[in-house]
């Protein structure tokens, strides 16, 4: 069944809006790791927007299902992750200043790159996501560079849901289908939320992970942690 990873970057941002430490980041990601989350996600950008370094080395004792850590894989985030050994790596192609992710790797053009650096994490024992569009061709060029598995962009498939259901998931379906035939491991994130992630994953049952952040945190203030998750749990068959 599909596992359902909480990313807490917002909660972050919340508490940096304010200083101090409310709402407190470590707390939050062990209570919901209690409610029923599977895995928890954080995403440190270089400007330390939300996640900081310090709470990516703060949270690892802390998660015990699994910590995936995304970004783009420069020097300094190479060496984090090198050091927190994660139980997933997401490589992300995110400009320094990005707002959020919005797109996914040319794995054909950066294969070399890539490959070097899937090896390196490979080697440090920890499973390598890298994120991409919902286009076969970089779904491939994924797996020639060594991946364990791709994260499907899946803000298009969010922007062309209400509108038309059936043509969002038929816009993923070759590229979930490619990963599939590869053996690669599939994952998905970027606007899945409590009306589109049922259908998703109905399609593409094979969905290894989820990854949700800014819909999951918002539903919270409306429904509380337990019954949030709860919810997604069940968009996800559970």
């Amino acid at each position: 069944m599909t596992r359902l990873s909480i990313n807490i970057n917002k909660v972050a941002t919340l508490r940096n809006a304010r200083g101090g430490n409310t709402p407190d980041v470590e707390a939050f990601a062990v209570e919901a790791q209690k409610c029923g989350a599977e895995g928890i996600t954080v995403h440190p950008r270089p400007d330390e927007r939300h996640i900081r370094r310090s709470d990516v080395y703060a949270l690892r004792p802390l998660v015990t299902t699994e910590l995936n850590i995304e970004g783009n894989p420069e020097p300094p985030f190479v060496e984090l992750v090198l050091d927190i050994r994660p139980e997933q790596v997401t490589l992300v192609p995110d400009a320094a200043d990005q707002l959020t992710s919005n797109h996914g790797w040319d794995t054909r053009t950066h294969l070399a790159k890539l490959t070097t650096l899937v090896r390196k994490f490979k080697a440090a024992g920890i499973r390598v996501s890298i994120f991409v569009d919902a286009d076969p061709e970089m779904v491939e060029y994924a797996h020639k560079a060594g991946a364990d598995r791709v994260e499907l962009y899946t803000g298009p498939y969010a922007e062309l849901y209400p509108a038309d259901p059936q043509k969002a998931i038929e816009l993923y379906r070759p590229a979930a289908e490619k990963a599939r035939e590869l053996g690669l491991g599939l994952n998905a994130g970027h606007d899945l939320n409590l009306h589109n992630l049922t259908d998703f994953v109905r399609a593409f049952p094979w969905t290894a992970e989820v990854s949700i952040g800014q819909a999951v945190i918002a539903d919270m203030l409306y429904f509380g942690m337990k019954e949030t998750i709860s919810r997604y749990r069940a968009c996800l068959g559970k």
